[in-house]
């Protein structure tokens, strides 16, 4: 083993557009943590809560740092995001393709290790480009190839603008509240579906009647149930001036102040992004079609062209872990690259 660390697809992004690097000397990030080895998502960081401090490492290749079985693990499960099935521009003439190839690295893993095998998956919106009948058909034609059969879906600004959701809400909104939220419960873990991508307005929305849901929904639970949240935009302000957060997003994470432990999962920004602000630990996760710049370090937002052969190094998949009863999620990222 080598003990210099494998980038993470977000690495990998800053180090193509030459970003400076950031200040990381007190970002509580335990570098010491760091082993060059490969895990059950692939070469990866996972990230822990201790004391309110994220700290990261990569797990061993030989599995003996990850329980095997679902019995000692409790569960995981998988998120992929930004799938954008009809985009054809030059970021990516294939998003069809990198979809696919995300999906058979998922089923690669599982034939593995089949007692890993995760429960369900998320899909954090932006499934379309258009929200066109034949970009739906065609994303659910591949991700029904997907192992895991258990698949929840929020919208995304692409998968609503054209008809207000409608055609989202007829393939994956049966069961869900106002314009597609929902909450399950998954083997004592609370999670909580939001749609902020249709009340736009430079910045993601919630609205009224989805915070007052949110209350609703949450009333009853204990403070030590595990919480994660799932929306396409990020609940938190990433970089505003380009839209990257939501208007109410702090008022409706003020509902779960006094959860022990929250996890916020989002897409829209397609890189990946982590904070840890009191009991909530957040997360934005690549998306499995093109790149997005870094926050601040292009003109505007938009799809990125990488050089040619490096594509995959920066796009990925999400898998995320719960051991119950030993604190909260362990997150870890892998890009598509790492398949082969």
């Amino acid at each position: 083993m080598s003990d210099q660390p494998n980038p993470t697809p977000a690495q990998r992004l800053a180090q193509l557009t030459a970003a400076p690097a950031a200040d990381t000397h007190n970002d509580g990030i335990d570098r010491r943590n760091f082993l060059s080895c490969m895990a059950w998502a692939g070469t990866g960081l996972l990230w822990t809560m201790a004391g309110g401090v994220p700290t990261a490492k990569l797990l061993a290749a030989t599995g003996a740092a990850a329980p095997s079985t679902h019995a000692s693990a409790g569960f995981s499960f998988v998120q992929i995001s930004d799938s954008h099935i009809g985009f054809n521009k030059a970021a990516n003439q294939d998003v069809a393709g990198t979809l696919k190839l995300a999906i058979d690295k998922i089923n690669a893993e599982i034939n593995a290790m089949p007692a890993a095998t995760p429960d369900f998956l998320l899909h954090t919106g932006d499934i379309t480009q258009s929200a066109k009948p034949s970009e739906f058909d065609t994303a659910q034609q591949i991700l029904r190839g997907s192992r895991i059969a258990d698949i929840h879906y929020v919208p995304g600004e692409h998968d609503t603008a054209t008809d207000d959701g409608a055609a989202y809400l007829q393939r994956f909104g049966k069961g869900t509240m106002g314009t597609g939220w929902y909450s399950f419960d998954h083997k004592g873990v609370h999670f909580i579906a939001l749609n902020n991508s249709l009340q736009i307005d430079a910045l993601g929305g919630l609205g009224a009647d989805q915070r007052a849901w949110l209350k609703k929904d949450v009333a009853a639970l204990s403070a030590s149930t595990p919480i994660v949240v799932f929306a396409h935009i990020p609940l938190w302000m990433v970089y505003p001036q380009w839209g990257w957060g939501t208007k109410d997003g702090a008022e409706a994470l003020s509902t779960l102040k006094r959860f022990g432990s929250v996890t916020v999962l989002n897409g829209h920004i397609h890189q990946v992004v982590q904070k840890v602000e009191g009991n909530v630990s957040f997360h934005t996760a690549a998306s499995t079609a093109f790149p997005q710049p870094s926050p601040g370090k292009a003109p505007s937002a938009g799809p990125m062209v990488v050089p040619a052969g490096q594509l995959k190094h920066v796009l990925g998949i999400t898998s995320v872990k719960y051991f119950a009863r030993r604190g909260p999620l362990a997150i870890v990222d892998s890009s598509l690259e790492e398949l082969a």
